[in-house]
């Protein structure tokens, strides 16, 4: 993960583990290392090596940026499946970047929570990958913009490897996000996503 502010870059490094509602990431570049975050359902842990501390992120904590990035924690929320959160219907066609693609419109459920009201999203024709996103607040005003730089095949899949968010509340400021290894359905450890092993 890099992040972009002005003149300044700052270069993190994690792993993640996901499971269904349920996710663990481990920062692993030295300044940050044993910093943990923690998804459970609907709760989101962190845990400070320094001062071993355990943290809960809740209320308006999780609109702020995760690591002084322009991923929000509430961003990290979102593990249901978005047709189950949103009303998507597709508003036409377009060529993005050389590519086809179907353009999609998905507006919030009512009595659903979501960290946008309505998404525009950019989805390779062939490939059926996301390339671009627009995330919109309920007023109507531009949140963030996710664009996917770079895509790769992983075991007859498509998947974006290097991608783009930007917060389009903050001036000059923007987070890359690469892919370095990916594994899909590994064997993961029972006790991986309990509080004990955050510490």
């Amino acid at each position: 993960m890099v992040i972009v502010s002005g003149n300044r870059t700052n270069v993190k490094s994690m792993i993640s583990y996901v499971e269904e509602k349920n996710a663990l990431i481990e920062f692993t570049n030295p300044r940050d290392r044993g910093t943990k975050f923690l998804k459970r359902g609907d709760e989101l842990w962190m845990f400070f090596p320094d001062a071993e501390e355990l943290v809960k992120i809740s209320g308006h904590m999780l609109t702020q940026g995760m690591m002084g990035s322009d991923f929000s924690y509430r961003d990290l929320m979102e593990s249901d499946k978005l047709l189950d959160l949103y009303d998507f219907k597709i508003l036409g066609e377009e060529t993005l970047d050389g590519r086809p693609c179907y353009v999609l419109e998905g507006i919030a459920m009512e009595g659903k929570e979501v960290s946008y009201y309505r998404r525009k999203s950019w989805v390779d024709k062939e490939r059926f990958v996301g390339l671009k996103e627009e995330l919109y607040a309920r007023s109507g005003r531009l949140l963030r913009v996710v664009t996917v730089k770079s895509v790769e095949q992983f075991a007859g899949r498509w998947y974006p490897v290097e991608s783009v968010m930007e917060d389009k509340l903050r001036r000059n400021s923007r987070t890359e996000f690469r892919v370095k290894s990916i594994q899909f359905n590994p064997e993961i450890p029972a006790d991986t996503f309990t509080l004990e092993r955050l510490r």
